[in-house]
């Protein structure tokens, strides 16, 4: 494990994940493409929620690049790349009981959104978040839940249509729980530096 928290702390390595993320963010961003033409103005930072996620992640990767912390940021990232992450990952297998299939596609998600919410967790001890932090971040995840699934903003799984009150139902569990998860990481008293 000591050999894996060094490797993950190198600059080729966050860099190489910072590569990966970008291309993760745009291609997230385009497969909302359909969903914000059709998005009025006003809701449109909170439909893309993963890639969002992912955006975050990158500026994360940015500041340790520069051997920085950017606690507010970090904060984002740990909790929307859990939340999202699965989130995607139960949608998808959602989709595949569903449906009994499951494109290639939806593998790919499960995989990318899967590793979204397990580096979020890997480098949380990297991050530098306060309670204040986590606060502002729950408004806004929890403010997010709302437009989504009051305001009818949530991501389309035209498959799962007929199970929208029970998915939002269980997004904002699992929004208390990301929310509670990260409150837990960042109370830990080791830090590491990157």
């Amino acid at each position: 494990m000591a050999i894996f928290l060094h490797i993950m702390r190198q600059k080729w390595f966050l860099f190489t994940l910072l590569i990966v993320n970008a291309f993760g963010t745009i291609y997230g961003y385009l497969w909302y493409g359909v969903q914000l033409r059709e998005t009025p103005a006003r809701f449109l930072i909170f439909v893309p929620d993963s890639p969002t996620a992912s955006l975050f992640f990158v500026f994360v990767l940015i500041a340790f690049l520069m051997g920085k912390n950017w606690p507010l940021v970090e904060a984002l990232a740990l909790v929307t790349l859990i939340k999202y992450g699965i989130w995607a990952v139960v949608m998808n297998l959602l989709v595949l009981i569903v449906t009994s299939e499951l494109s290639w596609q939806g593998y790919m998600l499960i995989a990318s959104h899967g590793a979204m919410a397990l580096q979020g967790v890997l480098y949380s001890p990297c991050y530098r978040i306060k309670p204040w932090h986590l606060a502002a971040v729950a408004v806004w995840t929890l403010h997010n839940d709302i437009i989504d699934y009051l305001f009818g903003m949530m991501p389309r799984y035209g498959v799962l249509n007929q199970y929208t009150a029970q998915i939002g139902y269980f997004t904002f569990w699992l929004s208390i729980a990301s929310i509670g998860t990260a409150y837990y990481l960042s109370l830990r008293t080791r830090r590491l530096k990157i």
